[in-house]
């Protein structure tokens, strides 16, 4: 409004200037007149360009963020990482001031929702909360239409989760001794379900096989709350997912609990031995989740999400949460999610080849 007057005051000076020339009389008027609106053009002008450049900086740091962001989860709702998500969204919303909202979705061995990620707008409004299906992926899937290892910047590892295996409750074994001694005398013949192909519940079972040297009958999900549906319902022998996802089979009576994979026992069954105390020392196959942004998103909003999460997983509250869930919260900077991813990759990926994993 400051140029509308402006410029209103030099119409009228214009207005002044072209009456003058009527009469000779106020010639040397005109011309003093002319100078000094030639000078508030120049103020005008001067002011004008002041405001643009100083309008650009202030646009391109508009604060992030500045509307709600969305989180998507490649596996069902209910499961480990959907429970990971959710934890998170409700200290996220306080600390970034705008809501988090988590969107399942499920499909193509977790290929659907990355896919999903990557066809948003780069403006660190979208995020994939991922799992080991971002480095089996590339060794189980032919003709992926992106580079998980290019396509997508880690921003932090947001929870690990430990993973149990578990029978219906009428299966004839005790623990997981008699439980492995049945498998290895019926080769083949008992199933075993694991939320999805490739994931790490898929390669916690392999590397059970293979140290074991028992077979299952290998039975994918979409998600650990598919696969718990699935074994209070009887339709299958055991499972192995994460102790979040088991926890309802189990408080239902639908289903026992006989080992956990993790290096330790798990504060969601910690009266269950683990795999490496029970005939499988160093045996350690944790689930785990983590945040990625697609790249091209600014490093500032990946650093501030980073930095949003950290502080999240510092919350009593989050803890707790993630604590009764079977959970642990990390949190970690993006170079050592992105060093831990490294040293990860050529283990899983050995591991896939070496089961001859596949997916359908």
């Amino acid at each position: 409004m400051t140029f509308g007057v402006a410029e209103e005051g030099i119409m009228s000076l214009h207005d002044q200037v072209f009456a003058a020339h009527e009469s000779e009389a106020f010639a040397a008027h005109e011309s003093a007149i002319a100078i000094a609106s030639a000078k508030r053009r120049e103020v005008l002008l001067g002011g004008l360009a002041a405001f643009l450049l100083g309008a650009a900086p202030v646009h391109a740091q508009q604060a992030w963020p500045s509307r709600a962001i969305r989180v998507v989860v490649p596996f069902s709702a209910g499961g480990a990482a959907d429970t990971s998500a959710r934890a998170y969204s409700v200290p996220l919303n306080d600390i970034l001031g705008q809501s988090v909202v988590i969107e399942n979705r499920t499909g193509g061995n977790a290929v659907v929702a990355a896919g999903a990620v990557l066809g948003a707008p780069r403006d660190g409004y979208t995020f994939i909360l991922d799992a080991a299906n971002c480095i089996t992926n590339p060794v189980l899937l032919k003709d992926l239409p992106f580079d998980y290892a290019t396509a997508f910047v880690p921003v932090t590892l947001a929870s690990r989760a430990p993973q149990v295996v578990a029978v219906r409750q009428d299966f004839p074994a005790a623990n997981i001794g008699e439980f492995l001694d049945y498998v290895r005398a019926h080769p083949a013949k008992v199933s075993c379900g694991t939320p999805p192909s490739g994931g790490m519940a898929h390669l916690a079972l392999a590397l059970l096989e293979e140290r074991a040297g028992v077979k299952f009958i290998h039975t994918p999900y979409r998600g650990g709350a598919d696969a718990a549906r699935d074994i209070m319902g009887g339709q299958i022998d055991s499972i192995l997912i994460t102790a979040s996802s088991a926890r309802g089979p189990h408080k239902a009576g639908k289903a026992r609990v006989l080992a956990v994979t993790s290096e330790k026992r798990s504060s969601a069954f910690p009266d269950v031995p683990t795999l490496a105390e029970s005939g499988f020392p160093g045996y350690d196959m944790d689930d785990w989740y983590g945040l990625f942004a697609a790249t091209g998103v600014a490093p500032e909003v990946v650093s501030q999400m980073q930095q949003a999460v950290a502080k999240a997983a510092r919350s009593p509250a989050l803890m707790e949460n993630l604590d009764q869930a079977g959970q642990v919260p990390v949190g970690n900077t993006s170079a050592e999610f992105s060093s831990w991813l490294d040293r990860q990759r050529p283990l899983l990926q050995q591991l896939v080849r070496r089961a001859g994993i596949t997916v359908s």
